[in-house]
């Protein structure tokens, strides 16, 4: 039942990423920072498909991706269609991870320290949910403010 709604929720939210990133009027707004924005819609863009390409699909689907976090800050001007693309790979890649995964396995030890102490792969996996609604808010208010 769990692995069914983290399935939707990640897919909703993967898809509302991509309708935000497709909702900039101007493309070269997505990679502009202003007066104490710290991060661009395209670096959080990238650093939510890291994130989830990390831990759920090369911990789950075994893609064996392999992360560069300081690229996900640092690389700028990605055109919108590879953006779109990678958002669309990353839902694959998402929900056939989260297919192989079993109620049993979500309350084992997720494998890898992500956050301060060992937690369940069941609080990792909804952690990672409310970091991706966390910056989904984060791009949406920075579309808004700076196309106004």
């Amino acid at each position: 039942m769990l692995i069914e709604t983290l399935t939707m929720l990640f897919s909703r939210d993967l898809n509302i990423l991509k309708s935000e990133i497709e909702s900039y009027q101007n493309e070269s707004t997505i990679w502009k920072i202003q007066n104490g924005i710290a991060n661009s819609a395209g670096n959080l863009c990238l650093h939510l498909l890291g994130n989830l390409n990390m831990y759920i699909g090369a911990e789950f689907g075994k893609t064996g991706y392999i992360r560069n976090r300081a690229l996900e800050f640092s690389l700028k001007d990605i055109p919108r269609k590879v953006l779109l693309q990678k958002i669309d790979e990353t839902i694959v890649v998402v929900e056939n991870a989260l297919n192989t995964i079993t109620e049993e396995d979500l309350k084992i030890e997720y494998p890898l320290l992500v956050l301060k102490d060992k937690t369940s792969t069941e609080f990792l996996l909804i952690h990672l949910t409310t970091h991706l609604a966390y910056h989904l808010g984060q791009i949406n208010y920075h579309r808004r403010l700076l196309e106004t």
